[in-house]
């Protein structure tokens, strides 16, 4: 029996570049003093998610996908992806810029790691004045320029750059370069991969002066160089209700803006969904089961959930994720 609210452990990872806001503003339990990213829902081998609570609790997700298939999966997502969780759920603290980066697509990734590869997207949950981000090329570039500005260490001339406010929304598909700025907090959804393949590191060390690894072989045959006019995803709120804002092979996020009562049904979903609370506090009611979800923190209801009633005392948003 799996038509419960799940509610799952995080994992805490330790960042070069991490801070303390994940514990300072979303209260996340830990005494390391880097915190770049909470995990929250993972099926990355080695990271794999525990439930935190309930009749369930110790249960990974693994062990849910592997004994409850297509009543916690949905039939089609068990049909495509069988009990590999097809998702990586997360908070990203970026107390100092993340290195300039990329991902591999799925043929690619499946080639050289046995893996999904990582198409993923930034809902911006808080932002420092002046707080910036890096996504794709200003201008098309191509491989003979891109490679001499990496020998050069001057990649981000070609790179554009946005600043950004809370409420941007950002879709990075496999392939497009990119890096988070310092003073950036936002919610992570992706492909269940940890593959990144790092272009430039600022030139910084770690504690014993070590300086990370560097994948510019790699991003050859993996990098987009074609330029859009903007890379910004637009989106309406629909205050009270639910709006669309990313929809891809790989996922569907909507955010839900509301204050007071909302009824949810998702009859129409063959998927599980997950609510990330970005803003807030929202308490879900199931038959006879109450979870309150503060901001940074996630729940995930099973495919075989379809009626859930929200409540919020005070103006509140979620992101819905889930599979079409």
């Amino acid at each position: 029996m799996i038509d419960l609210l799940l509610r799952f452990e995080p994992i805490l990872k330790e960042k070069i570049w991490g801070g303390q806001k994940l514990i300072q503003l979303f209260g996340k339990d830990s005494t390391k003093k880097n915190i770049g990213e909470s995990w929250e829902i993972s099926d990355v081998k080695g990271d794999e998610t525990i439930v935190s609570k309930g009749i369930l609790k110790g249960k990974s997700l693994k062990n849910l996908t592997k004994q409850y298939t297509t009543e916690f999966l949905g039939e089609k997502v068990y049909q495509k992806f069988g009990n590999e969780f097809p998702l990586l759920i997360k908070f990203i603290d970026a107390n100092d810029k993340l290195s300039i980066q990329l991902h591999p697509d799925d043929a690619l990734a499946k080639k050289r790691h046995n893996s999904f590869g990582k198409t993923e997207m930034w809902y911006i949950m808080q932002a420092d004045e002046d707080s910036k981000i890096m996504v794709g090329f200003k201008e098309d570039s191509n491989e003979q320029e891109y490679l001499a500005h990496v020998e050069n260490k001057t990649l981000l001339e070609l790179l554009n750059v946005d600043d950004v406010i809370s409420g941007d929304v950002y879709f990075i598909p496999t392939g497009r370069i990119h890096a988070v700025g310092a003073g950036v907090v936002l919610a992570e959804i992706q492909q269940t991969s940890d593959n990144t393949y790092r272009v430039y590191d600022w030139d910084r060390q770690d504690i014993d002066g070590n300086y990370r690894e560097l994948h510019t072989e790699l991003t050859k045959e993996a990098i987009d160089y074609k330029a859009i006019n903007n890379y910004k995803t637009s989106y309406q709120v629909n205050e009270g209700g639910i709006s669309e804002m990313v929809s891809c092979p790989h996922f569907t996020t909507n955010l839900v803006s509301f204050e007071g009562e909302l009824e949810v049904n998702h009859k129409d979903k063959d998927s599980f969904v997950i609510y990330m609370c970005v803003e807030g506090e929202v308490r879900f009611q199931y038959n006879n089961q109450e979870e309150t979800v503060k901001v940074g923190e996630t729940i995930m209801l099973p495919a075989c959930v379809k009626n859930v009633s929200l409540f919020a005392t005070l103006k509140s948003k979620l992101l819905e994720v889930y599979i079409k």
